[in-house]
This record gives C-alpha cells, structure tokens and sequence, in this order.
C-alpha cells in the first residue's frame, strides 16, 4: 500500500517508529498496533481455511461454528463477516491482500462485507457500486459511513431489482458457483457442463436487455 492508503493514525504510530531502535519493546508495541489494521485478513484466512477443510472436526469440535465460539471465541455472525470478507478480498480484489511479511492496512472487514453484499446478493447497478467501492477502498471511509451509504442505496432498490440487475445478480452468483465447484470433487459428470451453458445463457440475456435499455 502507498503512502496515500495509510490513515493519520498509522502515519503518527510510524513516525514514532522511525526515532525508537527495533529492537526496543516500545518499537515492538507500536509495530503491533500498526499490525493491527491488516490482522482481520490473516485471521480471515485461517478461518476459511479452516472451514473449508474441515479441520476443526480433527481438534474435536461438531461444527465450525462450535470451534469459532469455543476455541477461537468468536461468534458466529463475526465468523461468517470475517471468512466471507476474506473470500471476497482473494477473488475480487486480490490486490489488498497483504503478501507475507508485508504489513498493509486495509478496510473494515465489516465494509468488506458490505462491498460483497452490494456486488453479490443486493443487486446494485454498476454506478452504485463503483461508489462504494470507492468510499471503501479509495478514500477510507469509516465503517458507520459506508453501512449509511449502503443502507441508503439498498433501500432505493426497495421496489425491486429491474430485469437487468436480476440477470446481473444471477451471473454473479453463477460465477461465484462455478469458482466453489472447482474446489470439489467428484462432481456429477454433467454438473460442470450445464453449469457453464447456463452463465453462458445469462451472459447472452444480459448483453440484449442491456442493448434494449441503451437502445430505449
């Protein structure tokens, strides 16, 4: 992350570093506390990784939930925000996924969150979304202001999603779909197939609905 991505806190936090030794406990203190905008992501990760593999089942846990609660102590809404948050930063924005011994502050998981909302269950038009993504991503905005900005688009579209944001909606989760079967196996023989056929019949009823609205 550049200069411009970092909040005054961390600036002032590594403006102190920068006068103590590394190896001072005050200097380490500060590097954790610096440490601590990026850390979400790596717990995120761990989580789903967890989830995925099922490797709570091994620590003797029924659930992932369970494992979360009792072992991680966390609940299980804060669970799902973070493993959700985390797949959608590896396969949307990979670019704000800390390499390893990079420290690299990020948003809230929680905008996250939100961000993956608006693109994959809310519907919101490519305008709509391009504004929060901007508000996340691009000028930092704090997690209350991005839940009223959500909030408010999410209750404009009260009415209902037009025909396009639908057939937008539903290729995203097809994509999305397609991504998680690749991860399986075995699979039905003709699962992969059909799958790819009907994403390749949304994108087609997308393209004209889409060039019936330009054309109207």
């Amino acid at each position: 992350m550049n200069e411009s991505k970092k909040t005054r806190g961390e600036q002032a936090i590594e403006q102190i570093m920068e006068t103590l030794p590394p190896e001072s406990e005050r200097y380490q203190v500060l590097a954790t506390a610096r440490a601590f905008k990026s850390s979400w992501v790596a717990l995120g990760e761990q989580l789903l990784r967890v989830k995925r593999s099922g490797l709570f089942q091994e620590w003797g846990y029924d659930n992932f939930e369970a494992y979360c609660a009792q072992e991680i102590r966390i609940k299980k809404p804060t669970a799902q925000k973070l493993t959700l948050a985390y797949d959608f930063l590896e396969r949307v924005e990979p670019q704000l996924v800390p390499r390893q011994g990079e420290i690299s502050p990020v948003p809230d998981y929680r905008s996250i969150e939100l961000l993956r909302q608006a693109r994959e269950e809310k519907g919101f038009s490519e305008e709509d979304y391009a504004g929060l993504r901007r508000a996340v991503l691009e000028e930092n905005r704090s997690h209350p202001t991005v839940q009223k900005r959500f909030n408010e688009v999410a209750a404009a579209q009260e009415g209902g999603p037009s025909p396009s944001e639908q057939l937008r909606g539903a290729l995203l989760t097809a994509r999305r779909l397609a991504g998680q079967l690749e991860r399986l196996s075995p699979l039905p023989e003709d699962a992969p197939a059909d799958l790819a056929r009907l994403i390749l019949w949304l994108e087609g009823q997308l393209e004209t609905l889409e060039a019936a609205e330009q054309a109207g």
